[in-house]
This record gives C-alpha cells, structure tokens and sequence, in this order.
C-alpha cells in the first residue's frame, strides 16, 4: 500500500506486486479495479475478493497458454498472473520441434520450467503432443497449418518423441491432447487419418502412464458432425474408444449461446453418445479478442475490453452451464510474426502485450475471469431439478447451482440474443425460481465483482418457490447467490 499526501488529502494507492523467480508483475486488488457505468439502485455490500489457484482445489476452468512452442509469446513475461487469476488448468502445445532440434536429442528446458511452475502453484499443465518437425524427412510443420507428418521415418520419430514427453511428466501431468484443429481448411487433415494418429499417440500415452485422462480430436467445428461420426467410427470399430476422456472441440459463434443447438455443440453430444456413454465434450479453446483485429476467429468485429469481458464470461458460463468443462483462449495477447512484413498481433489475451511481447496490463477480462474462476470451483454442482419463469421479452440465459456440501445456491443469468455490446443499461426483470432455498440472497455483478443487497420488498418465498421483482439483468452475467457463498 502506498500513501501519499497532495494539498492537505491523504490518497492511498492498493496494488500488489508479485515477485516469483525474480520477476515482477502488478495486479489491481483494490475493490475498484474494474470500472465500468453500470449504475443499480442496490446498496453496494461488498466486492469478491479473488481466490489464488493455491486456494482453490479443483475446477473444471482452463486458460490457454498456447504458442509458447513456436515463441509467439514469452512464458517468464506472463507466468506471475497465473497463480493470481485462479483458473486451476492451462493448455500447452508441448512443441516436438522446439524440443528436439537434433535427432534423438531433447532439450527439456523450456518445459520443464513451465510444468514445474504450474505444478509449483497448483496449477494443472493439459499437453498437446503436435506439431510436426521438420528435422525428419516428411516430419511436416511446426505451425498450424499444413503440419503433419507424411513419412515413416516421421511416424517413428513422433512415437518415440510422444513416450518421451509422457516418461518425462507423467509424475506431473494427467491430461493430454492429440493434435490441434485436424479438421481446420487450411490442414484438411481426413478424419480416418486423424483417427489412427489419436489411437496410435493415445495407446503410447496410455503405455507408459496407464491413468493418463486423454482428450481426443481437438475440433476446429463445433458443426461437422459428419467429421466427428467418421472419426469416431474408425476408433470404435477398432476397440479403442475407453482410450478417451474427451473430445475437445472450438466454439467460436456470434453471440456465444449460438453454440448450443442441434446443429452445433448439442449436436456434438448426440454424435458421441451414438457410440459411447463415457466420452464426454471438453471446449478446449475460445475467446474474444479486446480490439478489431483483421483475421483470426472472430475477426473484423469492434471489440472492446467490455465487449471481450462479456464474451468470456458468457462463454464459460455457458459450458460450465451445459455441464461442459471449458477453457478461455488466452492468457496474453499472442505475437504471430511469421516474416516478409508477415505479422499479426491477436488480442485475445486476458493480458494486454504487444509485438515486444511484454506482459503490460490485466484487461477487464482477467478481472471478470478471476472474479468468476473465485466462484465456480468444483464445490459447485448444477442444481439437478433447477427451472424458473421470467417475464423478460429478450432471450436469457439462466443456470442453477448449489454448493455440494451446504446446498447453499447460486443462479446466473444474463441476456443472450446479441453478440456482448458496450452497454450497461439494466432491464428490470421478474424471474420466479423453483426448487432452490435462499436465506440471504444477493446480486452480483462478475465483470466488476460488487455484490449488492436485494432489498427484501423485492424478494419473496413460497415453499421452495422464490420469486425476485425488478432484478437488474443486461448482457452480462450476473448471480443471485446466497450471501455466504461470496462474502465471508
């Protein structure tokens, strides 16, 4: 804390430092930390306070540290605001080529400093075992596109670099993943082939670390549901479907609730249970970008701070919502220069950088992830009988959730119809919620974190009926929670 003193008033300054291998970062604690015009009639009571990732046990959140492999962002400019923001996983390529740049020779460094931090601070490292390595006659690429391997030499290579990664980690990391966007145009990788590569890395996977938890296809779509039928057919046919926990797949849709349809994510589901009961769907990478950006997954549209907030949080919420585990693409503003005046800078970071690829700021939405990675760990379960009435005109989205021990409740709810927007103006709305039990219910806002009392002429009760009157609700998440969940 500091405090210094201008024409006789006394200002204090809260901010936190955090010093983790010498390296420092600087995170906004103060209870004002996010500001934005959201104006509610409700007395203000208190603010979220985040929850480190050493205090949080378990959850079912991931955020993306994704192209460290192929340096478009530096892991020692950003590592301080993991353990701060609470999202208990992080997805990594784990990078074949960064790792072994001369046959038969791995150069473990650069990894290991990142799984022993992760593991150091409680956080669980997901690894991706792609992309190619062009070392190896027909070893394919290093980047996204056009990367697999075409030869046997390059097949023999890959097994053997896969058992080596897994031998190496498997003391510190259980869940895995195949190869990134097979099914991506630019790859037009066929499913069959897909489908021998996931069974012939998850079998070594599952060799040498027989509990490993392996997420399969890692799908660009969350629509080609012939994609999805033709390569689960081929691991079905051959025996193989209990070597996965998952499949992963991308969601980028315009809002973020346009995902779940029949012809979408729902769709997804229906596919896998057609040949398994266990598989389940995993979103493995998604996010919003904070600015206009000319290319990419949600391109040339006008994003802000408030907007890319919105987007997240909806999105998690969303899955968690559909019993879906999730993930938030990315940590940091990523740097893809490729050369020849080839360069890009995608502002889906939680962080804000830039082509230096400094670490310069939280944005709106790591606050509004740290606020709601506090709140929903995996003490929290859908609330199994959960359904509600509104009067509201506008589309809704509205999840029940009770903690597992104390059946304490939560709800969340935000308006769905549009893409986030830049306002904050509030929509008065009744909602009538069955089966649930309050005590002391109150109202927070996630992106800023301020929880508010609802005053009692608002609320009433009739059996395990609650009906709640004039609730502010906009494009935005907000709860109605029982008291004692959010302040202690």
């Amino acid at each position: 804390m500091n405090i210094f003193v201008r024409k006789g008033v006394f200002f204090v300054v809260i901010s936190l430092f955090i010093t983790l291998d010498g390296f420092s970062q600087f995170i906004d604690t103060s209870n004002e930390r996010v500001k934005t015009p959201l104006a509610v009639s409700y007395k203000k009571i208190g603010t979220l306070k985040p929850r480190s990732t050493k205090q949080i046990e378990s959850s079912r959140i991931t955020v993306g540290c994704e192209t460290l492999d192929r340096n478009h962002t530096v892991w020692d400019n950003y590592k301080a605001y993991l353990p701060s923001l609470g999202v208990k996983k992080i997805r990594l390529q784990a990078g074949w080529a960064k790792c072994e740049k001369v046959k038969g020779v791995y150069d473990w460094q650069w990894l290991d400093e990142i799984i022993d931090f992760a593991v150091a601070n409680h956080i669980e490292p997901w690894l991706e075992t792609s992309y190619g390595n062009p070392i190896y006659e027909g070893g394919g690429g290093t980047n996204l596109l056009n990367s697999l391997m075409t030869s046997p030499e390059a097949y023999a290579a890959w097994d053997k670099w896969v058992e080596a990664l897994v031998l190496r980690y498997k003391d510190r990391v259980k869940e895995y993943e195949i190869w990134n966007e097979p099914d991506h145009p630019g790859q037009k990788i066929a499913p069959e082939t897909t489908a021998e590569l996931n069974i012939r890395t998850a079998g070594i996977i599952k060799k040498n670390q027989p509990g490993a938890k392996i997420a399969g296809l890692a799908f660009a779509s969350n629509s080609n549901m012939d994609y999805l039928d033709r390569f689960l057919k081929v691991i079905a046919d051959q025996g193989k479907l209990d070597l996965f926990q998952w499949i992963s797949y991308h969601s980028y849709t315009l809002p973020p609730e346009a995902a779940y349809n029949d012809k979408r994510v729902l769709g997804l589901k229906k596919v896998i249970e057609k040949y398994s009961k266990n598989i389940l769907l995993r979103q493995g990478e998604n996010g919003a970008p904070s600015t206009y950006i000319p290319s990419f997954a949600l391109d040339k549209y006008y994003w802000t701070e408030y907007t890319q907030a919105k987007y997240d949080m909806r999105r998690l919420l969303g899955d968690l919502g559909h019993d879906i585990e999730t993930s938030v693409f990315t940590i940091i503003d990523i740097y893809y220069n490729w050369g020849n005046n080839n360069a890009v800078l995608n502002t889906k970071g939680l962080i804000q950088s830039d082509i230096t690829m400094a670490a310069i700021r939280p944005k709106v939405a790591y606050y509004a992830v740290q606020n709601l990675a506090s709140i929903f760990d995996n003490s929290l379960e859908l609330t199994s009988n959960f359904s509600y009435k509104t009067n509201a005109k506008e589309s809704m989205s509205i999840f029940g959730y009770q903690q597992k021990n104390t059946k304490k409740q939560l709800v969340t709810l935000w308006m769905d119809s549009q893409t986030p927007t830049n306002s904050f103006a509030t929509t008065p709305t009744e909602i009538t919620i069955e089966n649930v039990n309050f005590n002391n219910p109150v109202w927070v806002d996630l992106m800023t974190g301020h929880v508010y009392e609802i005053p009692k002429k608002d609320w009433s009760k009739s059996g395990n009926s609650y009906t709640f009157k004039q609730i502010p609700v906009y494009d935005s998440p907000i709860l109605i929670v029982e008291k004692s969940i959010v302040l202690k």
